[in-house]
């Protein structure tokens, strides 16, 4: 992976400062250690191969060596963990724009923070809130299969960029448009602390709208139709019995997708 890549961006802060590893446990971790030690906002963690690559409930994600993009950014927004999904959606439709950019598929976001392509996931987000000892940052751990040509037999609705468009993709211009349109989200963000400016954006390019989901929480699984999702990024769904609900956090399962029937 070329670095210069990366610095080049047309960024202020995303990527000036980049620790790369060619193996390490987790990016999430190591950029959680790093902001301790104090690291600037807008430092990342890159790596070639994951070994404990983490994912939402506590799952592994896979991440073979130089087959994917495995990072993790940090930002100081100064929120609160309950503003923590935000981050989420930012960093999903930033991700989804560039990997239509640059690739020309037509990647879809999976309420909250998966990627898909054609009804299989390509990418998978992970926001993490850190206290560093002097302000509260979070990290933002992004993981693409890009250059994967096979998958295990228990993951059948995994997929990667190269899988679904036939051809092998550069991930240094992925990671460039990625920041770029990570950066512009993040500003306006951070200006007024909601998703105001970018939620029509999102919800353009949700796969969930509109559509019969399985909502599975601690306590309870249901099924209910997307309504909406309002400009504090929480989904409102219907349920079958007419009844409104909002869905702040949550394992949510879209009918056609990841072995949903």
């Amino acid at each position: 992976m070329e670095l210069n890549w990366i610095k080049q961006s047309n960024t202020l802060c995303l990527g000036k400062e980049i620790a790369y590893y060619e193996e390490i446990d987790s990016t999430n971790t190591r950029l959680k250690a790093w902001a301790k030690e104090g690291a600037m906002e807008g430092s990342i963690v890159i790596a070639e191969e994951q070994l404990q690559g983490k994912g939402r409930l506590g799952r592994i994600w896979d991440s073979p060596k130089e087959t994917g993009i495995w990072m993790s950014i940090l930002v100081k927004p100064q929120i609160g963990i309950e503003k923590i999904p935000q981050i989420t959606l930012l960093a999903g439709l930033a991700t989804c724009e560039a990997i239509r950019k640059t690739t020309g598929l037509e990647a879809m976001i999976k309420w909250p923070n998966d990627i898909v392509v054609n009804n299989k996931k390509v990418c998978g987000i992970l926001c993490e809130l850190v206290n560093t000892g002097k302000d509260t940052a979070v990290i933002i751990g992004i993981g693409i299969n890009v250059n994967s040509k096979k998958f295990p037999d228990d993951l059948p609705y995994a997929t990667s960029l190269y899988l679904e468009g036939k051809e092998v993709y550069m991930r240094e211009p992925i990671i460039s448009c990625l920041l770029e349109q990570l950066e512009g989200y993040y500003i306006q963000y951070k200006k007024q602390l909601s998703l105001h400016n970018i939620i029509e954006q999102y919800k353009d390019k949700c796969i969930n709208m509109n559509r019969e989901v399985n909502i599975v929480s601690s306590t309870e699984s249901y099924r209910a139709t997307v309504k909406d999702i309002d400009v504090e990024g929480r989904l409102i769904v219907q349920k079958q019995n007419g009844i409104e609900e909002t869905i702040l956090a949550g394992e949510v399962s879209v009918r056609g997708l990841y072995g949903y029937i």
